[in-house]
């Protein structure tokens, strides 16, 4: 089938700003929400014409989606184009029964709610609104409206962390269940106030990294997760609970980004719209599309890429889509050191287990 089958939109709005963030986001502007979800959906229609017939996902990424005006948020999930997987991030403090149950009446299959932290001096830090209460009330009442494909968000290397409570977090969050979970380092970007108000502590903080993931990893795969992607993880049974809309990206995918400041890749070229919130609304009053600023990805980027993001995940990559991107010789010290292997007739290569643990640092020494 032709055509893009992996759609993103981004809803920007928050109530506040978290002191790590450096997603796009626009702070309360009550406001703009109903004129914002009307741009959307005008550069939906400009962009018509590049999607397949029927899609396979769909993302509302943030911000935080759920923040929305109710009304507005309904509107958009109506007009989205249909697929097998539709997924919405929501922040903890946001869901309600009414939310929940409009969220799955509208078509949505899986949420992906923002815990980060089980500890509330962590979610102080982190500067989260929700407390480890309110997590566990929004996933009960996702739960009682009827969603069976719940993931969690955990963040680890923040300021203040050790061991036991990366420990305390991850045994919380088994305790609820969840279907998925992704669990992400600490990423803070230089020059921000949270690395002004956080730096020596995120120094000591980088050099835990290593065991805090060898710890994310024994803990949930000795529970029985599947270990999929390097930070993500799926309960394993009958259905396929990874993440599609993500694995679309990680597998080289084309995909469309509607809204402020999201990303495509179609058809080799890769676009990012304006982060500016007047510029973006301005331009689809008009329905002209808004300020992007375009990245023809040779085919030398997109096999670099692909090797890149194909030995995140934990099934082997297809060589020859790799082909060029590899250095031979370096690919063959790593085997020998036994963190990468190719199959029999080396049509296919993939990381090993102690491989997946180095991650970056192996793909960097196989990149040619």
């Amino acid at each position: 089938m032709s055509g893009v089958r992996h759609l993103y939109v981004h809803l920007p709005f928050c109530a506040s700003r978290c002191g790590y963030c450096d997603f796009v986001t626009v702070l309360g502007r009550e406001d703009e929400h109903v004129p914002y979800v009307s741009a959307l959906l005008a550069e939906l229609e400009l962009h018509r014409v590049l999607l397949a017939p029927e899609l396979e996902t769909v993302f509302l990424g943030g911000g935080t989606p759920t923040l929305t005006e109710p009304a507005a948020l309904a509107r958009l999930l109506a007009s989205l184009p249909p697929a097998a997987e539709v997924t919405v991030e929501a922040n903890p403090e946001t869901v309600t029964p009414r939310l929940a149950e409009a969220l799955l009446g509208a078509g949505v299959t899986r949420v992906s709610l923002g815990a980060q932290s089980f500890q509330p001096r962590l979610l102080e830090v982190l500067e989260r609104r929700a407390g480890p209460d309110d997590v566990r009330r929004a996933f009960g009442t996702l739960r009682a409206a009827g969603f069976d494909n719940l993931s969690l968000d955990l963040i680890y290397g923040i300021p203040g962390q050790g061991p036991a409570d990366l420990e305390a977090d991850l045994a919380a969050a088994l305790e609820l269940g969840p279907e998925h979970l992704s669990c992400y380092e600490l990423e803070a970007k230089p020059g921000t106030r949270f690395t002004h108000a956080h730096g020596p502590e995120l120094e000591r903080q980088a050099e835990a990294m290593e065991d805090y993931f060898e710890r994310v990893v024994e803990r949930l795969t000795g529970r029985g997760y599947r270990w999929y992607e390097t930070a993500n993880f799926c309960r394993v049974g009958e259905r396929d609970l990874r993440s599609r809309h993500n694995l679309g990206y990680w597998l080289g995918h084309d995909y469309l980004g509607l809204g402020l400041g999201a990303v495509s890749t179609v058809g080799g070229t890769r676009w990012r719209t304006t982060p500016r919130l007047a510029a973006y609304l301005e331009a689809l009053t008009r329905a002209a599309l808004p300020p992007r600023e375009l990245e023809p990805l040779d085919d030398e980027v997109q096999r670099r890429e692909l090797l890149m993001l194909g030995l995140r995940l934990d099934e082997p990559l297809a060589l020859p889509g790799v082909a060029g991107a590899i250095d031979s010789d370096a690919l063959e010290r790593l085997e020998q050191l036994g963190l990468a292997r190719r199959d029999g007739n080396g049509a296919t290569l993939a990381l090993t287990r102690r491989g997946r643990f180095l991650g970056g640092a192996v793909t960097a020494e196989l990149l040619a």
